[in-house]
């Protein structure tokens, strides 16, 4: 009976680097602070339906309206006095981050706001990291014209502050179908059809083009250093194509920095679309995405009054951007080899 020695080699220095991985991981505590609150918002927004159904266009309660958050019922006897039911129990989960100027649960909005700010802020770093490190794996491996033209357009980029390039570009991005035509009128079409915000997904659109240049950048300057090694001039001696010598072997080992930076640009990415939906170009109301929530209380005011229609949307903005801050920094000492950690 014969034996794969190499498949059995590779088998045993995979699963060898996965627990180097986790040994490793375990011992960095920003990387675990930050994966559980990740996990948490994630674990939040996918169960989000079931925790609590929200239709924004019907679950409003007039009477509850600018009502004082439940748990404030713990100390304050006003409110528990509000919460108070008629057989004498008070309800301190009944509205506990309070009701916004709509009527609406506050909580209940924070929650399924998870979900879009999630959503988007995770697909925005994935379509600029996709786009990023093939521009910068084929600039960085090619050379010539074609790293300059790249080069060029990645300097004229970045030479914009990121909110206001963000602005601009969805600003340019239409979202009616007579604004538009051919192909694209008809996908906005096909997007309002089917109910999919089309403001929303232009401004994670307009996220994702700020940032492509980062990922060039950074996978140019990785491809730069590994295509010298000696396993891709082996590669390449062998016979190996220059698309195969790319996305086989420079690559795959390309990623390492890359992960770290989507992981700290999902943050980035994330404040930015809430910075957006605050100044009226983010998701269209009454959609519950944190940005347009704070902006809603801040321009008529109610906030001055009803402060919690501002608190808990900030702190669930806060909260969420630690957490991947938290989780890039404790994988960047995970995953960098010249880590003593």
């Amino acid at each position: 009976m014969s034996v794969d020695v190499t498949t059995t080699t590779s088998g045993t220095a995979k699963r060898r680097s996965q627990n180097v991985f986790w040994r490793r991981f375990r011992r960095s505590t920003p990387g675990k602070v930050g994966a559980i609150i990740v996990a948490v918002f994630v674990l939040l927004a996918a169960f989000a339906p079931l925790i609590k159904p929200y239709d924004p266009y019907r679950d409003r309660s007039l009477i509850d309206r600018l009502k004082p958050p439940s748990i404030a019922a713990l100390w304050s006897p006003a409110v528990r006095e509000r919460y108070t039911t008629p057989e004498g129990r008070v309800d301190y989960l009944k509205h506990p981050f309070g009701v916004d100027q709509n009527g609406s649960d506050v909580a209940t909005r924070v929650l399924h706001g998870a979900r879009i700010s999630l959503q988007v802020g995770i697909l925005a770093t994935l379509v600029a990291m996709v786009l990023g490190a093939i521009l910068g794996v084929l600039s960085g491996f090619l050379g010539g014209w074609f790293d300059n033209v790249i080069g060029y357009l990645s300097d004229i980029l970045l030479a914009f502050p990121g909110i206001l390039l963000a602005i601009m570009i969805t600003a340019l991005i239409p979202t009616n179908p007579s604004d538009a035509g051919g192909v694209i009128a008809s996908l906005i079409g096909w997007m309002q059809a089917r109910n999919i915000d089309v403001r929303l997904y232009g401004a994670m659109l307009a996220v994702s083009i700020v940032q492509v240049p980062i990922y060039v950048r950074l996978a140019r300057s990785v491809v730069l250093s590994v295509r010298e090694r000696e396993f891709v001039q082996a590669a390449g001696a062998l016979g190996a194509t220059s698309g195969r010598v790319m996305f086989r072997h420079v690559l795959p080992n390309s990623l390492t920095p890359l992960i770290v930076q989507a992981s700290l640009s999902i943050a980035t990415a994330t404040i930015e679309v809430a910075a957006l939906g605050f100044l009226g170009l983010g998701a269209t109301p009454p959609a519950p995405e944190w940005g347009t929530m704070i902006a809603d209380a801040f321009q008529i005011g109610v906030y001055l009054t009803a402060p919690w229609t501002m608190i808990f949307p900030g702190l669930a903005i806060l909260l969420t951007v630690l957490g991947f801050n938290l989780l890039g920094d404790g994988l960047r000492d995970v995953l960098d080899p010249r880590s003593t950690q």
